[in-house]
């Protein structure tokens, strides 16, 4: 669905179909220790590049909201799991390297096989 900063993420949901009045971060929501989300956290929130960058079915998502220096602003904090591997992702962009390291590379394909 397309968020309020015009992005498409899988976890914004929204309804306002006969009166109702409904937007939530599905990602967010399921976070215990976060602040209340607001519509304009989709502005700045990284998951929809994560979710563009990445598209492996292994990776797991959590998502918070905390308050910037002083409690001014906010910002959205992502952290990622391969459920795969079990194993906690540095860069969400990229995804797991034993995930990646699985794959085959294009090099693989293009070099000259010697079967002969």
């Amino acid at each position: 669905m397309i968020t309020p900063a015009g992005k498409e993420c899988r976890y914004y949901y929204e309804d306002f179909h006969r009166g109702r009045n409904v937007q939530e971060c599905r990602l967010i929501k399921q976070s215990a220790k976060t602040q209340h989300w607001k519509p304009n956290d989709c502005e700045h929130c990284p998951v929809p590049a994560i979710l563009w960058a990445n598209a492996s079915e292994h990776l797991d998502l959590k998502a918070r909201v905390t308050a910037g220096f002083i409690g001014l602003g906010r910002k959205v904090e992502v952290t990622a799991w391969c459920r795969k591997h079990d194993m906690r992702i540095d860069d969400p962009y990229v995804g797991c390297e034993q995930c990646r390291a699985e794959k085959p590379q294009l090099s693989d394909f293009l070099s000259p096989e010697d079967d002969q």
